[in-house]
């Protein structure tokens, strides 16, 4: 039955935080659209503020035209008034004056002419001792003819200047070489080029020196292990060493070559001659292939991944291409990553595209996933298309609690009035000092109140208010359950939260960034393009949710601290609830402590009282025993001796023990008269003892109380 009403209460929770979630949410919409109300408010007031001043500038304007044209206007009739007047004037000279009879006007060249002169200026005189240019030719007309032989033209150029010496004579041919051939003549054809090799424009080989043929060039069946030597080239033989005398042709065989590409080859061939026995065929199967690009460590990872993984290789690529989060978990992805080799890397295995049966594992994935555009560009997409919803669930719940955490403590009417009573407490200890008379304190105080105790060491401040609280104002002891946001806002760093949603906005902006500029998909399963556009649509609204609840948590917060006055920027949300948190629970302990203190000191009053009653109980006793003695010194034994005997033979004197035996009747009996004589005897002796003892047998007990009785019964009736 408790879990399910544990169940219950848990589902209920989460019912509430959701809700709370939700409100929020809309909270932030209805912020959002009144926010984008008031901006076109604003932004068509200032349009007409705009337009109203359009329209001011427009009308000065056509008052400063209008001002104008009318002194244009006067100033053209000004104008046109002074024409008149010089055409006037110029009427009255023209007729008073007498022009002789008209020539006829001249030409548009004569115009430009002064009168006695040619059309055109003479040319400068020539230079002494050169003939004179002819005259330029005419536009239109042919060029003039080259001038005959003997006739002076153009003059040679000038010799040289006295000091600068001419142009330098070629430099001689050097010794043991001919000179260079002169060009041929014109139209003669230019002599062949020197023979070339095999027609590829590449010189002969030059001649091996000590008459050494030129080394056979093989081409092996399949690719073999190499051997690591250092190898002596042409320019280092001499004429008498062992190698220009090695003649290792003559061992040359096609039975040795078979059995070195059987036994050396990195990889396994196909042998014509005759069939490999089970035990080659084992030895075959269990070597290792060895790595070209890869070094070992990286490939050892990377394979131990892949087996891990079960699928085949066009199957993760396909996988990648589709944006298959079915295939490509978290987990894979983040390896995929993390051992993907570097594009350089994937570049050189690419190009071993041919050699794929002879590689290793690892680089025979390389092969296959290097032909995936943009691969870790995917790879980092893909994994945060896997993770938003995850970052977004870590960030929201967050921003709700610091939410909700400002709005309880703002609106907790209890937490003020407890503020209230600490304020007046504090003003009234601190009178006649500095910190008298404060209107308000820093919150930070509260923390601090346990510090101050009291005069016996025994109670705190703290522990006071909470005392006052609980027994004069009941209800402010509810201020804990106001606060019920405050343990998960104290867990909440700002600075972590605006660093997540920085870098959810980056990641977002280079996603779409990658989405425009990716290249056109070369084969058909890509979908990257369209899978992650709608991606970055959804990416993008959450975002901007997430950013406005963010932007309204702090402005609540900054509410917080102008309402309690405290500079929110110099102590961080994770701070300052985290001092709430720890005040409530310091209260909430010092209430417990108070209920604890009470039951203890209810405890001791009641056994002060009980043994103050134990005590008085002691004393009447002891008061009835001295009287019973001074009687007994009177001598008046009689009537005690009576109810001694009576109480003995009733056997009221008497307390059994445990187990009842039978026959103890003979020994009361027996035990009554020896008490009863040891009694007279004492009597008669007048011991002065305040307590008789009495000799008992292991079966019977005589009480103090029963001779308390049976005093008093004796005393009452000798009255």
């Amino acid at each position: 039955m408790e879990h399910v009403s544990m169940i219950i209460v848990h589902n209920s929770f989460f019912q509430l935080e959701s809700e709370l979630t939700a409100r929020h949410e809309l909270q932030v919409e209805m912020k959002k659209k009144e926010s984008d109300f008031e901006e076109k408010i604003q932004n068509l007031l200032q349009e007409k503020e705009t337009v109203a001043a359009e329209k001011q500038r427009i009308t000065s304007e056509k008052q400063n035209i209008e001002i104008n044209s009318s002194l244009l206007s006067d100033e053209i009739a000004l104008l046109t008034k002074e024409l008149e007047e010089l055409k006037k004037k110029m009427k009255h000279v023209i007729s008073s004056t007498s022009f002789p009879s008209q020539q006829p006007l001249p030409t548009e060249t004569e115009s430009h002419q002064i009168p006695g002169m040619s059309g055109s200026p003479p040319p400068p005189p020539p230079l002494p001792g050169m003939s004179e240019l002819p005259p330029p030719p005419l536009p239109g007309s042919p060029p003039p003819p080259p001038p005959l032989p003997g006739v002076p033209g153009v003059p040679p150029p000038p010799p040289p200047l006295p000091g600068v010496p001419g142009l330098p004579p070629p430099p001689p041919p050097l010794p043991g070489m001919a000179g260079l051939p002169p060009p041929p003549p014109f139209g003669i054809p230019m002599p062949p080029p020197p023979p070339t090799l095999s027609g590829f424009g590449i010189m002969a080989t030059p001649t091996l020196p000590f008459g050494l043929p030129p080394k056979k060039v093989y081409k092996p069946e399949a690719q073999l292990r190499r051997t690591n030597w250092s190898k002596i080239t042409v320019q280092e033989l001499s004429e008498g060493c062992f190698w220009v005398k090695a003649k290792e042709d003559r061992y040359e065989s096609d039975d040795l070559f078979a059995k070195l590409t059987l036994r050396f080859s990195t990889a396994p061939t196909k042998s014509k001659k005759q069939p490999e026995s089970g035990e080659e065929r084992n030895q075959a199967k269990k070597k290792v292939k060895e790595l070209r690009v890869l070094d070992s460590k990286n490939a050892q990872n990377l394979s131990i991944f892949l087996g891990s993984f079960r699928l085949p290789y066009e199957e993760i690529k396909n996988a990648i291409l589709e944006v298959n989060e079915a295939v490509l978990t978290e987990s894979i992805v983040q390896n995929l990553i993390k051992l993907m080799p570097e594009p350089d890397k994937l570049k050189m295995i690419a190009g071993l595209k041919e050699e794929y049966n002879e590689l290793a594992e690892p680089e025979q994935f390389g092969i296959v996933i290097s032909s995936v555009s943009r691969l870790l560009s995917r790879l980092n997409a893909i994994l945060f298309k896997i993770q938003f919803n995850e970052q977004v669930e870590n960030i929201k719940p967050d921003i709700v609690a610091v939410t909700a955490a400002c709005e309880e403590l703002r609106n907790s009417e209890n937490f003020g009035s407890l503020l209230s009573i600490i304020l007046l407490v504090g003003n009234y200890m601190n009178s006649g000092s500095m910190n008298a008379g404060a209107f308000g304190f820093n919150i930070s105080f509260i923390c601090k109140l346990r510090d101050t105790k009291s005069t016996d060491q025994k109670m705190t401040l703290l522990h006071f208010l909470a005392e006052t609280c609980e027994l004069q104002y009941p209800d402010v002891l509810n201020f804990p359950d106001d606060l019920n946001h405050v343990e998960k806002a104290c867990q909440v760093s700002a600075e972590i939260l605006r660093k997540n949603l920085d870098q959810m906005n980056k990641q977002i902006s280079d996603l779409q960034h990658d989405v425009n500029n990716f290249p056109s998909k070369t084969e058909e399963k890509d979908k990257f393009v369209e899978k992650m556009t709608s991606f970055v649509k959804e990416a993008q609204v959450q975002y901007e949710k997430l950013r406005m609840m963010h932007a309204n948590m702090e402005n609540l917060y900054k509410e917080l601290g102008q309402y309690f006055l405290f500079d929110p920027n110099k102590i961080s949300i994770e701070e300052f609830f985290t001092n709430l948190r720890n005040f409530k629970t310091m209260f909430v302990q010092a209430v417990k402590e108070n209920q604890k203190r009470r039951e203890m000191e209810e405890k001791m009053r009641r056994a002060k009282l009980a043994k103050e009653k134990a005590e008085k109980e002691r004393q009447e006793k002891q008061k009835k025993r001295e009287q019973l003695i001074d009687m007994n010194a009177e001598g008046d034994e009689t009537g005690v001796m009576d109810s001694l005997l009576e109480a003995l033979q009733s056997g009221a004197a008497f307390r059994r023990k445990r187990g009842a035996r039978q026959g103890n009747k003979n020994v009361g009996c027996a035990m009554t008269s020896l008490l009863a004589s040891e009694l007279i005897k004492e009597d008669a002796l007048g011991a002065k003892k305040p307590r008789r003892e009495l000799k008992k047998d292991d079966d019977v007990e005589v009480t103090e109380e029963t001779l308390d009785e049976t005093t008093m019964g004796a005393s009452s009736r000798q009255n």
